[in-house]
């Protein structure tokens, strides 16, 4: 349980800085070349990484709150459990 909620902490960290300190993955990973051409040019790194980060703050806080077996039980019940 205690170390759910740290792995939970580090991912919810993690998503953070990426939405926050955007700029900074930009200049230390470089541009994405799919991202730039589906998501938009000259700005589509940048929204790829943002949206990274909030898909990473929704899962740690998931699995920070144990709920990430009941969230996929949800969306995927057919093709994971088999209902």
């Amino acid at each position: 349980m205690f170390g759910r909620i740290i792995l939970g902490l580090i991912i919810l960290g993690v998503g953070a800085s990426l939405v926050i300190k955007t700029e900074w993955y930009l200049s230390f990973i470089g541009r994405i070349p799919f991202a730039e051409k589906y998501l938009g040019y000259e700005g589509g790194t940048r929204l790829f990484y943002k949206l990274l980060g909030l898909i990473a703050i929704f899962f740690g806080f998931l699995l920070m709150m144990g709920l990430l077996g009941g969230f996929f039980r949800f969306v995927l019940p057919d093709v994971l459990f088999g209902e």
